[in-house]
This record gives C-alpha cells, structure tokens and sequence, in this order.
C-alpha cells in the first residue's frame, strides 16, 4: 500500500505492491484515530474462484470412497450411478462387484488395466464374462496340486458361475517334484518300511469345479506346461489314468457341456474310450476335438460308436494314430449318422482302404459338409471311389485333399467328378501330384460353384434353396 508523507497529493509507492486506488490516507497521530492504520491488502494467494462442490457431488464422492465398505449403487438415480461407476477402482474385491456391478463400462477398465489388448467378440462382447473366465483360467493354471489351497477355487465360484460359458486351460501344472536327498541305506531302509504316499492328485481336479459351474458350454484343457524353459520334463506333459478317471467323472456331472476339447494331452486309446464311456449319455454335447494325441483304431472305433449314438456336429481327430480299422469304424458310423456335419481325420495313416471306406460312406451320408482327409497316404484308388461321391453327394461343400498322392490318374479322376458336381465350392488338392491341368480345371469348376451359389435365392428361413 502506498504511503503518503506530507504532501497529500504526491505518492511515493512501494516497489512490488500495487498501487490503491481508493482515496490517500494521510499519515496522522495514531493516538487520534487508529481506523487510519488499518491496510486493505489487495492480493490473497489463496483467493480461488472455483464454486463450492454441490452437496450431491460431495455425497457420490463419499459413496465411492466407502465404496467397500458400504456399496451403494442401485438406490442410486441412473445419472448418480454412472458417474460413481466412472471413478470406482478396479481393484475393489469381486465379492462386493462381482453380484452387484452389471455395468460393461466398469468391467471394461477392469478387463483393459489387467491384460491390455482385450478381444471381447470371442467372449459374446460381454467384458464381465471376459474378465470371470480369464480370471478363473488363471487360478486353475496356477494351481498346484497338495500346494494350492482348493479354497482359492472354490471361494471365487459363487462370484463367477453365473458368467462362465467357457473356459481355455492352456496349461495344468503337475505336483511339486520332491527334491531327492542322498541318505544312507539305514535312513533308506527306514524311509521303505514306513511306506511313501505318493501326491493325493497328478493335476488339477475337475470334479470339484464343474459341476458347480451351471452355465458352462465349452472346455478346452492341455496338460501340459506353456512356460517350463530349462526345467524341461516328459512328466511335465503327462495325462494319467487317474487325471483321466477323474475328468470323465467331471464331464459326467457337467450336463450343460457342448464343447469338449483336449489336445497335446497324450491321450490315447484307452483313455479316450474311458472319456467317450462317460459322454456317450450327454445330453448336449456336440463338438469333440481330440488333435494332437495318441489315439489309435480302438479309440477310433470308441468315437464311431459317439458319432454313432449321439447327435454330433463336428467331430476333429486330427494328429493322431488311426489306421485303416480305425476309419473303417469312422466310416460305418457315418452311414447311420444323420446330424454330424464336420469331419476332420488328417494327419493320420488310414491308407486306401481306410479313405475307400470313408468315400462309400460319403454315397449314403446326406449331412456331411466339410470333410479333411490330407495327409492319410491316399492314392489313385481313393480318388476313384470319390469321383463317385462327387457325382452323387449333393451336401459336401468342402473337401480337403492336400498332402497325399493321388497322381495324374487320380487327378483325371476326381476332375471327371467334378464335372457333374455344383455343390463343392471348397476343394483343396495342394501336393497331390495332380497335375496342373486338373488342378486348372477343378478350380474354373468351384469358380462357377461359388457363382452358382452367390446366385441361389434366399428362402423365407434365411437358407439358400
């Protein structure tokens, strides 16, 4: 503030402040009148010209503070709940969101800060059915058995039953292996007299987790280790007959399953027909993919008789060991099927007498639309009898062919097929030794299929006629 000596017209202003532009104030006897003192200080650093909060913003901010402790959130008006669902975190515990938050926007945050990129198509674009199967796959796929509590699975199920429709087991770690110590041979001698139990499970069991589990419609499972680096270890990759004896008790008890999957599991044929005994009364179950397994002819013969007794779809059992048997039994179970409309046999050895059976079954079967027989050791024989099927079956859309041996001959013979089919408008002949004219000729042919098809009017029901 200025201070004015003497002369009340000259002012002689103090550096730094600003200037008063009320009236000058002389400089009189304090004793006189001390209101002349008192200085108005024209700058206050803690001077703010943001507006009070309203009471009601006051009120959601303490709501999403006690948020754990007092979760309010229906009672609220829909425009209120929104903005305290903006700002709850991500980290409150699933036992007070996990019944109580539908919003897709808060499980969205919650989805994107835990994995990042997130694809939610696969999931029904539902990100709270994202964020509960990804959740309990983790718990499962870290679960060690006689290490893991089984609570640690079992407390998350009632928060997350009603979500789950699928779960993707890429891994399911074995029991700790105990470290061998170097004893002497009393301590040996002891150690056998009091006997050594063995782990009470060889991987998680799905017994106490599936039939708790009322929504569940596809499984996936490996046995085996995604991430064991130099810890490498045959047994790391084992499925035993007691895993087996006690998944087919759980696929049993699962009665709303539609998808079963396990593969790079070393399953092989008494396994799976310990599997199928159980699935052979499912009442929905119409995928089954056991690839990259052991599976021979019995096993074979134990899916005929699946394909034979149940309503399948798809059935894929490619990468395995089944033989010319083994699709002889595939291939009487066709004949009687009447819904499967997906076989995948690749990679096997099946041979000409095994594709001469699948080919004849084809003459009877009328569901069938896409069929993979590459890699199977078939030749010309084989592609004589499917030139036949290709004249008569009016349902295959697909087939696959790759990887075997037909030669020229078995070229020139699925060629003259193709000339009196208009329904396959997929054929793949890659590395069969057809030959470049047959291969031209067969695709100018699935050219005017797929036109043909485009082409093909609509009916009411939405299927083209």
């Amino acid at each position: 503030m200025p201070d004015v000596i003497g002369n009340p017209d000259k002012r002689v202003f103090t550096p730094g402040r600003l200037p008063q532009i009320s009236e000058p104030v002389m400089r009189l006897n304090p004793a006189s009148d001390p209101r002349k003192m008192r200085r108005i200080i024209a700058e206050d650093p803690e001077w703010s010209l943001a507006i009070i909060p309203l009471l009601r913003d006051l009120c959601l901010q303490h709501i999403v503070k006690n948020f754990e402790n007092n979760p309010i959130l229906n009672e609220l008006h829909p425009s209120h709940r929104a903005k305290v669902l903006e700002k709850l975190s991500t980290k409150l515990p699933l036992k007070v969101t996990a019944n109580l938050i539908s919003d897709e926007g808060y499980w969205n945050r919650c989805c994107t800060e835990r994995w990042g990129v997130c694809d939610v198509a696969c999931y029904e674009n539902s990100w709270k059915r994202m964020f509960f199967e990804r959740h309990l796959e983790k718990i499962i796929e870290l679960f060690i058995p006689d290490v893991t509590d089984i609570k640690t699975v079992l407390d998350v199920v009632p928060l997350c039953k009603n979500y789950v429709k699928k779960l993707n087991i890429s891994q399911l770690l074995p029991p700790v292996k105990e470290q061998q110590m170097n004893e002497d041979d009393n301590a040996s001698d002891t150690a056998s007299d009091l006997g050594h139990e063995g782990p009470s499970i060889d991987h998680f069991d799905f017994c106490t987790l599936l039939d708790k589990l009322t929504h569940l419609e596809e499984l996936h499972l490996v046995y085996g280790v995604t991430g064991c680096g130099m810890n490498f270890e045959w047994n790391l990759f084992e499925f035993t007959y007691r895993d087996c004896q006690s998944l087919a008790k759980a696929l049993k008890s699962c009665k709303t399953l539609k998808v079963f999957r396990i593969h790079q599991s070393k399953v092989d044929d008494e396994k799976v027909r310990l599997l199928i005994s159980s699935l052979l009364d499912h009442p929905f179950l119409t995928v089954l993919d056991l690839s990259h397994n052991l599976i021979g002819d019995r096993g074979a013969r134990a899916i005929g008789k699946l394909i034979n007794e149940r309503k399948m779809k798809s059935v894929t059992v490619y990468d395995n060991k089944i033989r010319a048997h083994g699709a002889q039994a595939i291939a009487y179970a066709l004949t009687k099927n009447t819904t499967l409309t997906s076989l995948n046999l690749r990679l096997n050895q099946i041979g000409d007498e095994g594709g001469q059976a699948i080919a004849h079954a084809l003459l009877k079967n009328a569901t069938l639309t896409n069929i993979h027989l590459g890699s199977n050791e078939l030749t010309e024989p084989t592609a004589t009898v499917l030139s036949q099927v290709l004249v008569q079956n009016k349902t295959l859309r697909n087939i696959n062919l790759s990887c075997n041996r037909l030669g020229l001959d078995g070229g020139k013979q699925i060629q003259e097929g193709m000339s009196y089919n208009t329904t396959v408008v997929e054929f793949d002949v890659r590395l069969t030794e057809i030959g470049q004219e047959s291969e031209y000729s067969i695709s100018q042919i699935l050219q005017n299929n797929r036109e043909k098809a485009r082409k093909k009017p609509i009916t009411e029901s939405g299927v083209k006629k």
